[in-house]
């Protein structure tokens, strides 16, 4: 990987199983379940400053990647339910990087990381409430006709979340 690849991708690339055991799963959920404490623990002591700072030329400010979070994980929570409500759903995409400069991308980032606490705390009692014969249930996303299971997705979010502390890391020095 180049530098860029190195900041973009600090934990590198999702890649996806073609199978997850039950350990991967309960490893996964374990590090969702984390996430919203290592976010808080990690932006702590952030100076304003570093709050508007890019991880990388291009990139994301740290505030901006503090309010994805919610906005991508509510997505996913609601991904999951409709996964586990309906037959094979056709789920919304989002634009996310539109959703990044929306006016509430500004805001104190305190608000975004109590959601992702709130939102949290009910997507792992629905992950932790999964049946071994929910896990292969599939969406299918609009914009690939991929049909994407719930054990694949459950890793995707695991990834997603350090992804993006491995971005605030960077702007704190850490990496």
């Amino acid at each position: 990987m180049n530098n860029d690849d190195i900041l973009r991708y600090p934990i590198g690339k999702f890649v996806a199983k073609d199978i997850y055991t039950p350990e991967d799963i309960n490893t996964n959920i374990a590090r969702i379940e984390a996430l919203p404490g290592k976010i808080e623990n990690a932006i702590k002591n952030f100076s304003a400053i570093q709050l508007d700072t890019s991880y990388r030329d291009g990139g994301w400010t740290i505030r901006q990647v503090l309010h994805h979070l919610p906005d991508s994980h509510m997505n996913a929570y609601v991904r999951f339910k409709w996964t586990l409500t309906e037959n094979t759903p056709i789920i919304k995409a989002y634009n996310e990087k539109a959703w990044a400069e929306t006016p509430d991308a500004a805001l104190d980032p305190r608000v975004s990381i109590d959601l992702l606490k709130a939102l949290h705390a009910k997507w792992i009692t629905l992950l932790r409430s999964l049946r071994p014969e929910d896990l292969p249930k599939e969406f299918i996303h609009p914009d690939t006709q991929k049909h994407i299971a719930l054990a694949r997705l459950i890793a995707l979010y695991a990834w997603h979340g350090e992804h993006h502390l491995g971005h605030i890391q960077i702007v704190a020095g850490k990496k």
